[in-house]
């Protein structure tokens, strides 16, 4: 959805979940100028954003917001965007993402709460990140692909939905490889076109699903979902007793058996156990 503030020729996000965060964002993009029209499970953006300041109102609600920082910069040369909140699990600062960006040439300061960024021009570069960061990767992503030259980001989060991400660039006419790995290497372009483009089924939903599913020793089968993506929590699930059977597009769960194994897990990056699943097991 941040992308819309870089792709004024319009794009469509199919597959769009109508959820508080979601319409939250379309708040926020709508605030800074961007025309956000949901239809059914599809939503349309167009238009130049006209604002550089994104609403403290609206940031402090979703730490995610941060992810208009790289788009807004490259759009309108400069930026302010509160810093984010929105989320209880510790401490995440979004220093990561403000090094990253000022090595690709911004000057950035903090000021009474905001992050105030500006540049005339990114110019691509060598980025090392001290620790994995799913946004981070995905704000200089955004940044980056505009910029002049090739950047070459190293040690990024190998999530899926980074992939995805790079997938939707790259159908605009973004240069990138690696996504997926942890080097990333993007050739920066003068624009991105308009594309379409299906958001994917979300495997922390269908990991949410398939848990309650276990603990009410009941039965389901979950559609159009790529269970290669979630090895390490249908791992956990069979070891707590759930019978698995899954394919390329389905995963098929039951609970037959009378009690329920305990497990142990450690959260980790991906491809380890997803942070966003410890609440539910």
């Amino acid at each position: 959805m941040a992308l819309s503030l870089i792709i004024n020729k319009g794009f469509t996000l199919s597959n769009m979940p109508d959820l508080a965060d979601t319409r939250l964002m379309s708040r926020l993009l709508i605030d800074l100028g961007v025309n956000v029209n949901w239809n059914f499970g599809k939503v349309n953006f167009n238009g130049f954003p006209k604002s550089n300041e994104a609403s403290y109102e609206l940031v402090r609600q979703m730490r995610a917001s941060i992810l208009v920082l790289g788009p807004l910069l490259v759009s309108k040369g400069s930026a302010r965007v509160p810093l984010p909140g929105g989320c209880a699990i510790g401490s995440r600062p979004v220093d990561f993402h403000l090094s990253a960006l000022e090595q690709l040439g911004a000057k950035i300061e903090l000021k009474n709460g905001y992050i105030e960024a500006s540049a005339k021009k990114l110019i691509g570069c060598e980025i090392n990140f001290p620790g994995i960061s799913v946004t981070g990767t995905e704000n200089i992503m955004m940044a980056a692909v505009l910029a002049d030259g090739q950047t070459i980001l190293r040690n990024v989060a190998k999530e899926p939905e980074v992939e995805d991400l790079a997938e939707f660039l790259i159908s605009m006419g973004a240069k990138i490889t690696g996504a997926g790995t942890d080097e990333i290497i993007i050739d920066g372009v003068n624009d991105l076109n308009e594309s379409i483009f299906t958001i994917p089924a979300d495997r922390i939903e269908a990991g949410t699903y398939l848990i309650a599913t276990a603990v009410t020793h009941g039965d389901i089968t979950i559609k159009n979902i790529n269970s290669s993506r979630m090895n390490n929590i249908l791992d956990k699930l069979k070891l707590s007793g759930a019978e698995i059977v899954s394919n390329e597009n389905s995963i098929q769960l039951s609970m037959s058996q009378g009690s329920i194994n305990s497990v142990d897990i450690s959260t980790a990056p991906f491809p380890g156990f997803p942070t966003d699943m410890q609440a539910q097991f």
